[in-house]
């Protein structure tokens, strides 16, 4: 379906005076194109509405009675069968498929087919389903659809919803269902923790045999290699490690005593001997340079005081000076003598630390060679350890199982409520039934309706026409048009063809340009109709008019005026009669009819030929206006043929008829033999159904009708005047 456009001013009109810019926006979808298409398809939408809502009504009443029963139990998460062992004590997290997985359990065949053996349902629902000898598969299936389970929110309470006919039954169901699914869950966690503690004592066996084993083989091997284990089972490392730690401590002392040595005897070397004298005192600790020095400072002093009173010849100056200088050559042998005996200990300790290094490396070497034949020993001790931790595990875990299996688990499903017998039943609820009913009804009727509008690509607005065919509209027909000679002057129908009729002669280019024919893309679009009625209207306002009806195949103007269609247009074409002989005149005065005549079979495309040239020529010149009628321009030749021939063409579409490929092929047909095409007719426009149009022709309707209600009274008050006189009134109109 083409939505509906729209100016942009919000007015759903279409302008008259040309065809929309095939540049132009398109407008945007305003809320009365739905309501038009609601009201077109208020049928439909009526229909499916009632059929939906009439069918829910009566399934309503039609289902039997059912009761709910609930009863609410509360469901702990446990933890795995049997944890890893480095898991053990740890709790699982927030499992949020938790809920979602038990009431699969509930509703599993194991509990259900318990629930249905227990209560007897398969005798009880063969009785009342009328089902001889029903299986617990079939029942099964029953019970299935008749549970309903739910979580209460925010919690781990799972409410189970029993229906049934039977009130009772329904709350027997409820509460068996719990009472099954929580036998179910603790004899399940019972027999998990049983398997689990069977399979661990199974492994602690393993695991003790697979020590003693290893025990065996370490006993063994220690025997071998004479390795020796302490008391608390621990083993005994070798000492060549030891030897080796201390050696290499030796040595690093050794070396740190070399290096403090020969650091001190390079800096005293290198001091002259008074600063030698200085330093000695303070960097080698001597007990003799100590007491030579002292006994030289006390030489010194007694010297400054004899010296003072006695003269230098003096024998105690004397004797003071001979002690100060043998103490003097004592100090230099001392000195020389530290000199060289800590260069002989920077020797002796250098030959030391070497020493010590070799040891370290020797004992290196031994050490390796011992680890390396130690190597499987101490391998195959750390696997008998490992051994035993995992047996000592097994054996704390089999206790701590035992123990957890004799405490009470019935915390896992604790029944909380109860399912009591209900009161009324829950089913079938008639409010909500009827309710949900007519919104689906009208769901589906709207659903249905716009589908259909979208699957029509029919003409169904000037807009449509008008951006389709890039041609104006210049008429707008109602629905259920007859014959104006018979409806009258006054007929509010008439309006219409009036408005044609003006629009007509604006649009024409050429003043001189007066014949006229009436096309369509397929059958029964009311083109016959159309151009009898326009050339009615053109002789009521006192033009000379001349109805040919050339449509050859189905002539059916005739029959309008009641006329024979023995000679007509052909017999003249033919030559066989004149063109006197075959035109007929019509009630209308101003007003001639050229019925088609019988076309032989040998005759066809008549139409094409020069007579008929002539023909158009010759009633050019007698009537001021000429009509031809014409057969479906999709159909057959003698269309294109007239809208070639003559000044004008109309293209009518009837309203909702023919897909809008249509049309344009047949405008396309009227362009390509060079016909005039002045624009287009919408023919059959129900002007009560659809308000779109109302603006072009709904007016008139209501004008007429209080004009007539006007005359009416005029007549009653004795003013009257006869149809014949408006007849005449209307026929002294000047030509246009």
């Amino acid at each position: 379906m083409e939505a509906p456009k729209f100016n942009n001013n919000g007015n759903n009109g279409a302008s008259t005076s040309g065809p929309l810019n095939s540049g132009q926006a398109d407008s945007k979808l305003h809320f009365l194109d739905y309501w038009r298409i609601i009201r077109i398809r208020k049928t439909v939408i009526l229909a499916v509405f009632l059929l939906v809502v009439l069918t829910t009504t009566a399934v309503t009443f039609i289902l039997p009675e059912s009761f709910v029963s609930t009863a609410r139990i509360e469901v702990s998460k446990d933890t795995s069968d049997i944890p890893l062992l480095l898991q053990m004590g740890q709790q699982g997290g927030y499992d949020p498929y938790f809920i979602e997985t038990e009431f699969q359990k509930i509703k599993s065949q194991k509990v259900l087919e318990k629930v249905i053996t227990d209560l007897n349902l398969n005798a009880i629902w063969s009785k009342r389903f009328g089902i001889e000898g029903l299986k617990t598969t079939e029942s099964y299936e029953i019970l299935k659809r008749q549970i309903d389970l739910r979580q209460s929110r925010n919690t781990s309470l799972i409410e189970i919803n029993a229906y049934s006919e039977n009130r009772d039954e329904a709350a027997l169901i409820a509460n068996k269902i719990a009472e099954v699914y929580q036998q179910s869950r603790l004899s399940a966690k019972l027999s998990q923790s049983q398997a689990g503690i069977e399979a661990l004592k199974k492994e602690m066996v393993e695991q003790t045999d697979k020590v003693d084993e290893k025990q065996r083989e370490v006993d063994k091997l220690r025997n071998e290699l004479k390795i020796s284990d302490v008391g608390d089972g621990q083993v005994q490392m070798t000492l060549e490690p030891e030897t080796v730690r201390n050696i290499e401590r030796d040595r690093i002392r050794a070396y740190g005593e070399y290096t403090t040595l020969n650091t001190l005897f390079e800096k005293l070397s290198a001091l002259e001997r008074p600063d030698l004298r200085k330093t000695i005192p303070t960097a080698f600790r001597d007990d003799a340079m100590d007491r030579y020095l002292g006994d030289l400072a006390k030489a010194q002093q007694q010297y400054a005081v004899v010296s003072v009173d006695f003269a230098p010849q003096h024998p105690e100056v004397l004797r003071l000076l001979s002690v100060m200088s043998n103490i003097n050559e004592q100090i230099e042998a001392r000195i020389d003598g530290i000199l060289r005996g800590l260069e002989i200990r920077v020797t002796s300790q250098k030959a030391t630390a070497d020493g010590l290094q070799k040891q370290v490396d020797d004992a290196k070497a031994n050490d390796a060679v011992k680890m390396e034949n130690y190597r499987p020993y101490f391998k195959l001790r750390r696997d008998l350890e490992t051994q035993q931790r995992l047996r000592d595990n097994i054996f704390i875990r089999v206790l701590q199982e035992t123990v957890d299996k004799s405490i009470p688990k019935s915390s896992l499903v604790e029944i909380i409520d109860l399912a009591k017998p209900a009161v009324k039943p829950v089913r079938p609820n008639i409010p909500l039934n009827i309710s949900l009913g007519v919104i689906v009804g009208l769901i589906m009727g709207f659903g249905l309706a716009f589908f259909i509008e979208y699957l029509d690509t029919s003409v169904k607005t000037i807009d449509d026409v008008e951006r389709t065919l890039q041609a104006p509209v210049i008429g707008v027909i109602p629905q259920n048009v007859g014959s104006l000679l018979s409806e009258g002057p006054d007929s509010p129908h008439a309006e219409a063809y009036r408005v044609l009729r003006t629009n007509m002669l604006f649009a024409r280019k050429n003043p001189t340009d007066s014949t006229i024919t009436v096309v369509s893309g397929g059958a029964g679009e009311g083109k016959s109709t159309t151009i009898f009625n326009l050339a009615t209207i053109f002789a009521q306002n006192g033009h000379r008019v001349l109805l040919v009806d050339s449509d050859l195949r189905r002539p059916s103007l005739h029959k309008l005026l009641n006329v024979s269609n023995s000679l007509g247009l052909t017999n003249y074409l033919l030559k066989q009669n004149t063109i006197d002989e075959v035109i007929q005149t019509t009630p209308t005065p101003l007003l001639n009819f050229l019925p088609s005549g019988k076309l032989p079979s040998s005759s066809l495309g008549i139409l094409n030929s020069a007579q008929m040239r002539e023909f158009i020529q010759k009633a050019k010149e007698r009537y001021d206006f000429v009509f031809f009628d014409s057969p479906p321009i999709m159909g057959v030749s003698d269309a294109s043929i007239l809208a070639s021939e003559v000044d004008m063409a109309l293209l009518v579409i009837q309203y909702r008829k023919y897909p809008q490929v249509m049309t344009v092929r047949a405008k396309q047909m009227v362009e390509k033999v060079g016909g005039n095409l002045l624009g287009v007719v919408l023919n059959n426009i129900n002007i009560s159904q659809d308000s779109y149009y109302y603006y072009y022709s709904g007016y008139y309707y209501d004008y007429y009708s209080k004009h007539d209600d006007q005359e009416k009274t005029a007549d009653a008050g004795g003013t009257k005047k006869g149809k014949g006189d408006r007849v005449a009134a209307a026929e002294i109109k000047q030509k246009f």
